[in-house]
């Protein structure tokens, strides 16, 4: 991934990563927020009401306020909110990730094909009643491939995908520069936007503020950053996934007491909410509620600035990797729903291989590893976002460094504030925050990817990727990428990976599971998922 400090626009969708998820992000990514965060006018905590009816109300515990451009976004809110207004040629299922036709009619027959031809759904339309051809499909991918246009999804297509060409006004050929069927599953990072709308002066910025225009099953009827989002079924609407509610009124309450409240009790005005804090299960349990969670990617971070001594030095890096009490982490912050880290992939990812460095509470070799390094009277500030459960973490960290003598204080801020300061090249000396590159996808080539590569955001941030060790890792990656065996492929990417630990610039302290909640008496077909957000494709009333 490339930095997008274009004329693209803003890049407030880099500061999404982790208000989500989101990674950052949403991350996932990474969440936005939250102790200072605000739920928004309450005059839009009560639209929809939480009898049902016809409209849903949910709660999304992540900012609506990142971009929504989806060729950009990384925010948990807006990236589940498009995945209801846009299509892909083809999209995925939200837990298996397996790839269904969208605005195509079928999934290639051969995926280790070095060309795809894509037929688009007979009498699809985008919201404004115009229908979708192949010239919206061209200009989407000629926007994410444009050598002069920094976008988040570039770096999800440009290593593998040559050019996708119109071969009449039906139907398209994407040609591949070398076989790579794990491609079929990221074609649903690429939402066909219509031309005639994106095309126009402008029309850019005015996608990150917000302004949605696709082809999927439901429309976006208002945007209100920092309060809500509401939306109802297309009419017109012929794809695979119909709309099961008339209207939808998402709520963004980034502040976990408001959020629990919102859905709980017999007053309760919503119907499903994610980002579950996980002292509240058993009570919202016991009130009748469903609550369900996955492990996956989502997790706590540490990313250092190389360029601020001494955190060049790998050996400081692991140090304070190897001082923090991660078991007490999980216990205490996270009440037992995670894992401390034993490789950058989460253990459920389907090419997890336990690292051959991996990072045990083991405060004796932290001091080592300091005084090997000459490093003394270590001052630390961590720059933390004040996303809930990383706010919960944070003391572990501090009181596991005080304890070898690096005195520590925190700094927890909003995903905001703390991205601007990165996109400003401010100097920081080490970040903490929460991603979740599963908001993409599963495959360890697109998540690795995500963090590391020689122009990507990340990189930029740890100012790392001029590193000898970096510029082989770079290599090595890019290699991996190519290589048809799939066997061959995963232990690439594993013995990769041993790198990345070993370095520790930007890596996990704690893999944990995301919790959603909802009424079992008003909805059915809900499946709670390893990243921010929620999928209601497959939901409907009870």
């Amino acid at each position: 991934m490339r930095d997008d400090v274009t004329h693209d626009g803003p890049a407030l969708h880099r500061r999404s990563f982790l208000k989500y998820s989101s990674a950052l992000g949403v991350a996932g990514a990474l969440s936005s927020s939250l102790a200072a965060c605000s739920s928004g006018p309450q005059s839009t905590n009560d639209t929809g009401g939480g009898g049902g009816g016809s409209t849903l109300t949910a709660v999304i515990g992540y900012g609506n306020d990142g971009s929504w451009d989806p060729t950009q976004t990384a925010s948990a809110f807006c990236m589940a909110a498009n995945n209801h207004i846009y299509e892909g040629l083809l999209d995925t299922d939200p837990i298996s990730r397996d790839p269904y036709p969208a605005l195509a009619t079928r999934v290639p027959a051969d995926p280790n094909a070095t060309t795809w031809r894509f037929s688009l759904r007979p009498g699809a339309r985008f919201h404004d009643g115009k229908p979708v051809t192949a010239d919206d499909v061209v200009f989407v991918f000629d926007r994410i491939l444009d050598p002069d246009t920094q976008t988040l999804a570039k770096g999800f297509f440009e290593s593998w995908l040559q050019e996708v060409r119109k071969v009449d006004a039906q139907n398209v050929e994407l040609v591949l520069k070398f076989p790579f069927p794990d491609g079929l599953s990221r074609l649903t990072l690429a939402k066909i936007m219509p031309k005639h709308v994106y095309a126009q002066p402008g029309a850019w910025d005015d996608a990150i503020r917000g302004k949605a225009i696709g082809s999927g099953p439901y429309r976006q009827t208002a945007h209100h950053p920092k309060s809500n989002t509401t939306f109802e079924a297309f009419a017109d609407y012929n794809g695979p996934r119909r709309p099961a509610f008339k209207k939808m009124n998402w709520l963004t309450i980034v502040d976990a007491a408001p959020r629990v409240a919102k859905i709980s009790g017999a007053s309760a005005g919503a119907q499903i909410a994610d980002n579950i804090p996980y002292a509240n299960i058993s009570r919202l349990e016991q009130g009748g509620l469903d609550v369900a969670g996955g492990a996956g990617m989502n997790n706590l971070f540490l990313m250092f600035n190389t360029a601020h001594k001494p955190f060049d030095d790998v050996r400081v890096r692991q140090a304070l990797h190897y001082a923090i009490d991660t078991e007490k982490m999980v216990a205490v912050a996270l009440k037992g729903h995670g894992k401390p880290s034993s490789s950058f992939l989460n253990e459920g990812n389907p090419s997890y291989r336990r690292a051959k460095t991996v990072y045990g509470h083991d405060p004796a070799k932290a001091k080592e590893l300091l005084a090997a390094a000459g490093v003394q009277n270590l001052k630390i500030d961590i720059l933390a976002v004040n996303v809930s459960w990383i706010v919960d973490c944070l003391p572990t960290v501090k009181a596991s460094w005080d304890a070898i003598g690096v005195e520590t204080t925190l700094s927890p801020q909003e995903t905001t504030a703390v991205f601007t300061k990165m996109d400003q090249k401010q100097d920081y000396q080490v970040v903490a925050a929460a991603s979740n590159p599963n908001q993409f996808g599963l495959d360890a080539d697109l998540i690795m990817h995500y963090n590391y590569g020689p122009t990507n955001l990340w990189m930029g941030y740890t100012r790392w990727a001029t590193d000898p060790v970096a510029r082989q890792l770079f290599k090595d990656m890019d290699r991996a990428t190519r290589e048809p065996d799939p066997d061959r492929k995963k232990a690439m990417v594993q013995d990769y990976i041993d790198v990345v630990a070993e370095q520790a610039v930007l890596y996990p302290v704690v893999h944990n599971e995301l919790m959603t909640a909802w009424n079992p008496k008003r909805l059915t077909g809900i499946r709670a998922q390893p990243y921010p957000g929620i999928n209601l494709l497959q939901a409907k009333w009870v």
